[in-house]
């Protein structure tokens, strides 16, 4: 397979390979943000790969996609959360179907910041999924779950090596690959549970970023949207970009209470999650169709950008959003 570079901006894509360029442009560039697009698929193909065995939480194919975490984490030059000797935050729990007790790690890493290094904006996703399941009738049976989450941990790593680069981060980012998303957010709860929670400004997850919204190209959507005022500040910092954010559509699914942003909501952390897929509609969700051949590269290396666009004031501590507001039964 061919490398090439990809350098994103919000109003247009400049594809150049080695024998082939093609050129697409809109209205004037604001902002260039370069991805090296071969990373961005390395990321995901691998993550998403069989090898990985579909990441359940304590087999040994999670332990492969952990162990890639943590070399991407020191590759980037990334510091360990808190005491931590490694960037792995170990833990043992039971497994309420199974009653098993299993050991599982969330993988953190650290950019310390500059100005404000004792206030904490995270930057997150999950990167368990279902595993190997036999299904009658199936001949797949790993759940490679590249849309959930790989491509959101896809847009960590690639967050945590643009800001590393960029070095201008006012307050200390912790980048964190949460584990046990699927039997019930047990990751973020565990990590939640050893932070002071007024310390943290906001948390930015990242959850199925690889597919084309219902609201058409060039857009997300925010989980919790009236919750805090984290959404209108994206919406701010896009604004004149060509990429919008809208309010989460699915407000049957209780979507903000399903990801891991809820362990940090519940403390009352403005945590939300980014999403791109119609959920809705989405015929690969928790299905061993699930695969990385499915996903729309552009749409994940746009939402990537645009996440570090909207997120820029945040991160650089010129805002602060209102804490959340939290009722479970809405």
């Amino acid at each position: 397979m061919k490398k090439f570079a990809l350098v994103i901006c919000f109003f247009g894509i400049l594809f150049s390979c080695k024998n082939n360029q093609k050129t697409t442009t809109s209205n004037p560039v604001l902002e260039i943000f370069q991805i090296d697009s071969s990373s961005v698929k390395k990321h995901l193909y691998t993550l998403a790969s069989d090898a990985m065995e579909g990441r359940r939480t304590g087999t040994p194919g999670i332990e492969k996609a952990a162990v890639y975490i943590e070399n991407e984490f020191k590759r980037i030059g990334l510091s360990t959360f808190q005491d931590l000797e490694t960037y792995r935050q170990t833990f043992r729990f039971q497994n309420k179907r199974t009653k098993k007790e299993i050991q599982a790690s969330n993988i953190i890493g650290v950019l310390e910041g500059n100005g404000k290094k004792d206030e904490y904006v995270v930057i997150s996703a999950h990167f368990d999924h279902l595993g190997i399941r036999q299904k009658e009738g199936e001949l797949d049976s790993i759940y490679n779950g590249a849309n959930d989450d790989a491509s959101g941990v896809t847009g960590v790593l690639t967050l945590a090596e643009y800001f590393k680069n960029k070095a201008s981060n006012e307050r200390t980012i912790v980048f964190v690959a949460f584990t046990g998303e699927e039997m019930g957010l047990i990751g973020s709860k565990h990590f939640g549970k050893g932070i002071n929670a007024s310390a943290f400004v906001a948390g930015i997850n990242l959850e199925m970023i690889g597919k084309t919204p219902s609201f058409g190209p060039n857009t997300a959507w925010l989980t919790g949207f009236e919750r805090s005022d984290f959404g209108q500040i994206i919406q701010r910092n896009l604004e004149g970009t060509g990429y919008q954010l809208f309010p989460d559509p699915y407000k049957k699914f209780n979507l903000f209470f399903r990801s891991d942003n809820a362990s940090l909501a519940r403390l009352g952390v403005p945590s939300h999650t980014f999403s791109t897929t119609p959920i809705d509609v989405d015929k690969d969700y928790h299905k061993v169709s699930d695969e990385a051949e499915t996903l729309n590269m552009m749409v994940i290396a746009q939402t990537i950008q645009a996440v570090a666009k909207g997120t820029e004031s945040i991160i650089n501590g010129k805002d602060t959003p209102s804490r959340v507001v939290l009722d479970e039964k809405k």
